[in-house]
């Protein structure tokens, strides 16, 4: 069609086309915008509105306090070992000490040291019986870390069981939240798709095309782009049915479509030639000549073998010849060619 406009036509065509791309982004992000704020309409969820909320803080409490209890257990033990090992360390120093005295006794054999032996002997005693002492309250601090830490385990699994219960159920209501947000989406896009649908039918082709694109575009975009990517799945099943669905929709209207075409078409046909003729718009009946099909029932047609003047499939003319001149020329044409005779005046109008 674009070989029959005139080259301004041409440039105002392509500048308003723009113009509808400028007015579907706008749209687009007008409505992006709305789309991206309606999940701030619910509540943010948190875990912890679905937990039973004496019973955790009671729970948590005692778990910070058996932290607590076992971190000072655990400093309390690394003091014990410590003492224990300096206790140990003690008694090991006084025995080599010990035994090296008494080897140099036994080469002596001096009556006078046995004081010293007994005095030495109970040092020795009274070391080890502090090694055990503190032997004693390592065991003690190991005992006490050990309650604590299994104390504190057994207080985090009860918390665990608790967050466990309450995760399932705010995963439930997410579900849900997340199903209102998609129906207030459709409740905003449907509509759209509705109105959009009844402007390509009734108005694409008005005055004012250009902003019935942009909204078209914009309608079509906010459904597949700004809806669908939110669409529930449950496992496919939706997705896929809804798929379903819309293809079916989508190839009903194509097929009834087609068969009310096919029927104007019939009808269109069985019509005198000048009737048919009024019937076509002057820049659809280039366009396809242009292509090399019959402008009434667009069938392919040798346009190009000079001899072909009227449609082989429906009759209509496609040749004619000028009054004025006689030259062969288009039967659509509104001069001739070859004279500039006009077709009007040929034809009495």
């Amino acid at each position: 069609m674009s070989k029959s406009l005139r080259l301004s036509e041409k440039w105002f065509r392509r500048g308003l086309w723009l113009v509808a791309l400028v007015f579907a982004s706008f749209l687009i992000g007008l409505g992006g915008t709305i789309v991206g704020d309606l999940p701030k309409v619910e509540s943010r969820l948190e875990l912890d509105a679905f937990l039973e909320r004496p019973q955790a803080q009671q729970l948590r409490a005692q778990l910070l306090a058996e932290q607590a209890a076992a971190d000072a257990a655990q400093a309390a033990l690394e003091q014990a070992q410590l003492q224990r090992d300096k206790a140990r360390s003690e008694v090991q120093s006084q025995r080599e000490s010990f035994t090296n005295w008494l080897a140099a006794r036994s080469v002596t054999q001096r009556a006078e040291h046995d004081p010293e032996v007994l005095a030495r002997t109970r040092a020795l005693d009274a070391l080890q019986a502090a090694e055990l002492v503190q032997r004693r309250a390592v065991q003690a601090q190991q005992q006490a870390a050990l309650d604590a830490r299994q104390s504190a385990v057994q207080t985090e699994k009860q918390i665990a069981q608790m967050e466990d219960a309450a995760r399932t159920l705010m995963y439930a209501e997410l579900r849900r939240v997340e199903l209102r947000v998609f129906l207030y989406r459709l409740a905003l896009t449907l509509p759209l798709l509705l109105v959009a649908g009844w402007l390509f039918v009734k108005k694409r082709q008005s005055t004012y095309w250009p902003f019935v694109w942009g909204f078209i575009f914009f309608a079509l975009f906010g459904f597949f782009v700004e809806l669908v990517p939110y669409l529930p799945s449950y496992g496919g099943y939706v997705r896929y049915v809804v798929g379903i669905g819309v293809t079916a929709l989508v190839g009903r209207y194509a097929i009834l479509a087609l068969n009310r075409y096919l029927e104007r078409q019939k009808m269109a046909e069985a019509l005198p030639d000048q009737e048919r003729r009024k019937e076509l718009s002057y820049d659809v009946a280039l366009a396809r000549l242009a292509k090399n099909v019959c402008p009434g029932c667009e069938r392919p047609v040798d346009l190009k073998d000079g001899k072909t003047d009227f449609c082989p499939h429906c009759g209509i003319g496609l040749f004619d010849h000028c009054g004025a001149c006689s030259t062969r020329k288009s039967a659509f044409a509104k001069f001739c060619h070859a004279c500039g005779s006009s077709a009007k005046a040929e034809r009495g109008v």
